[in-house]
């Protein structure tokens, strides 16, 4: 069997290690896992991207030791790492990544110490990654006039090309290849762009609303499959692992993925905690965190079935009814690059970061 990783040392850490060092050592290494070893090479637990985010979920200090993560993840119910013998045939290696829907795989040599990791992408040829994306660019763009008097949102330029175009090129990177469009406003502008889709590697479906039926009611009219549907608004810019998204919305079993995003807020003044007429604490000039709806979810199928057909129906009145009935709907933390589109002093900073080749990972640590 040939190996996976060619340097197994730039996956591996020590239980000494801040989550900062972990983070690193993921996005050194590009394979979405750092693996916890001790002084001997042997595994000790497995730390993944999935694990990064609930730690910011959780508002885990990233100063903190490996150690403490690991503490949360046992406290958390959440499983010790499936691992298998070097010498596992290939075919058996991708039964198991398939069957526990996961990525990786560590391989063990009889002593417990670290060889190497089996990754489900080497076998691309063999995984089908069950996803079809929905872009939503039938809004009327009205904050950005005079550049959407006759222009689709998606369709401007962000440097060299279409913000739309942008993002069919990241899906198709990802290995998504059946992409839908909802459009409304000046629809030929896209269809005469993008055609079929062939020419930048997808298969596009066109699906127009005659009148507009918010973030969620048009996905009432994409027809109904068996596949995960990647929902991503027309005016996104990001640099998402869209993959690492799946794979979280997978593991938490969910009906509904919201991609979420950190956002600060300091006051200024001092705040002033009371109980009735009693003064019973001050907070000086402190610092709120929340994570806000960032336009990026994966929704299952069985989820249609709550929307509404021909009326008007947002993702967060679809949210509040699957939660009202007692379906999974979790939030994933973006720490890459993301920027909503929306405004003109937004489009202006997408034409300065593109220029720049910016990008942001970990920007909530």
């Amino acid at each position: 069997m040939r190996p996976f990783v060619k340097d197994i040392g730039r996956c591996c850490i020590s239980i000494a290690a801040t989550i900062r060092d972990v983070i690193e050592c993921i996005n050194v290494n590009a394979l979405g896992i750092a693996l916890v070893v001790d002084e001997d090479g042997r595994l000790v637990n497995t730390v993944t991207d999935g694990d990064i985010r609930r730690a910011m979920l959780a508002k885990i200090d990233f100063g903190s030791t490996v150690e403490a993560l690991l503490a949360h993840k046992k406290a958390s119910n959440i499983s010790s790492p499936l691992t298998a013998p070097l010498d596992t045939e290939s075919t058996e290696l991708l039964h198991l990544l398939n069957q526990r829907k996961l990525s990786h795989i560590p391989l063990l040599d009889e002593d417990g110490r670290v060889q190497d990791i089996a990754l489900l992408r080497a076998f691309a040829e063999s995984y089908d990654l069950g996803l079809q994306a929905v872009v939503m660019a039938g809004g009327f763009g009205t904050r950005l006039r005079p550049l959407t008097e006759d222009m689709p949102k998606p369709m401007l330029p962000v440097g060299d090309r279409p913000l739309l175009q942008r993002t069919i090129e990241q899906l198709r990177d990802t290995g998504i290849k059946q992409v839908n469009i909802t459009t409304h406003f000046r629809p030929e502008k896209i269809t005469e762009h993008f055609g079929s889709g062939d020419a930048f590697g997808v298969e596009l479906n066109y699906v127009n609303e005659e009148r507009p039926l918010g973030t969620a009611g048009s996905l009432g009219l994409i027809e109904k499959s068996g596949e995960t549907l990647l929902v991503i608004n027309g005016d996104i810019l990001t640099d998402i692992d869209y993959r690492a998204m799946l794979e979280f919305h997978r593991e938490g079993n969910a009906d509904l993925t919201v991609g979420v995003r950190q956002y600060d807020v300091k006051v200024p003044y001092g705040i002033i905690e009371s109980d009735g007429i009693e003064i019973t604490g001050i907070r000086e000039k402190p610092e709120m965190v929340f994570f806000v709806n960032a336009g990026i979810y994966l929704v299952e199928p069985g989820v249609k079935d709550h929307i509404p057909i021909d009326t008007s129906f947002d993702m967060t009145d679809l949210i509040e009814v699957l939660i009202e009935n007692g379906d999974r709907v979790i939030s994933f933390p973006i720490s890459e690059y993301w920027l909503d589109v929306g405004q003109h002093e937004d489009y202006q900073q997408a034409q300065e970061d593109v220029k720049n080749n910016v990008q942001i990972r970990n920007s909530s640590e």
